[in-house]
């Protein structure tokens, strides 16, 4: 940095030194609630993580030629079964962090970041279960900011093709469906706005294909009947 940026850099900051600390206890206080308050309530108290999103998930994975730096500290926290809930389960954090919203206008607005934190509850501890919810958390980022063209952002009912088995060995299911949570909240709300929760279920080729026959509603009704969801057993065979 030149003698001349560094002074145009000090003199921005003490234009007006009050708003900028006080977005950056915001934004630091948003991120705090999430992960340290919201998230163990809802989920439990023990868990690892968080695994954050690397470059390579975009360069390679999605083949793209850019990607926000910022994105690299978004990741999944891995949560252990508690008293009352028998699942592993991974959820997302950082989609819905303020970035582009000034401290001042959070009132304002609807949605916080990208609006949407994914969850995925398994049967046991995986690998592949951080691996599939980094890839849906990129995909969806990558839809948000327009990356697809006009393919809307994940929402409730959407399946997503895996191109491979969801264990990445020899399980049926290669296909991702989203749920509305009914076991736990759906949406929650921080000072910068509303955030959906999505659930993500495990699904087979059959079952996809049912769905897009009859609706994700109807699949995900008759996966819950069979105890195929919420919580997603890579073992299991197809129900169709």
């Amino acid at each position: 940095m030149s003698k001349e940026q560094k002074q145009e850099q000090k003199q921005k900051q003490e234009q007006n030194p009050k708003q900028t600390q006080e977005q950056k206890s915001l934004f630091e206080q948003i991120w705090e609630y999430r992960e340290e308050d919201l998230y163990p309530t809802l989920f439990g108290q023990k868990r690892r993580g968080i695994f954050v999103l690397t470059a390579e998930i975009f360069t390679q994975g999605f083949k793209q030629a850019s990607y926000d730096p910022r994105w690299l500290s978004y990741g999944v926290i891995e949560f252990e079964p508690t008293d009352d809930r028998d699942s592993w389960l991974y959820a997302t954090s950082g989609a819905s962090n303020p970035w582009n919203a000034d401290a001042s206008s959070y009132h304002l607005q609807d949605y916080s970041g990208f609006g949407a934190e994914l969850v995925f509850e398994v049967t046991e501890q995986s690998q592949w279960a951080i691996v599939v919810l980094q890839r849906l958390l990129a995909f969806n980022i990558l839809l948000t900011i327009g990356r697809y063209g006009e393919a809307p952002a994940l929402d409730y009912g959407h399946r997503i093709p895996l191109r491979q088995p969801l264990d990445g060995k020899n399980s049926q299911l290669t296909d991702i469906v989203i749920s509305k949570p009914a076991h736990y909240p759906d949406s929650f709300k921080l000072k910068s706005g509303q955030v959906d929760f999505l659930h993500a279920v495990g699904i087979t080729a059959t079952e996809r294909d049912y769905a897009q026959a009859h609706s994700s509603e109807k699949l995900l009704q008759q996966l819950k009947s069979a105890s195929a969801a919420p919580v997603t057993d890579a073992a299991r065979e197809t129900i169709i």
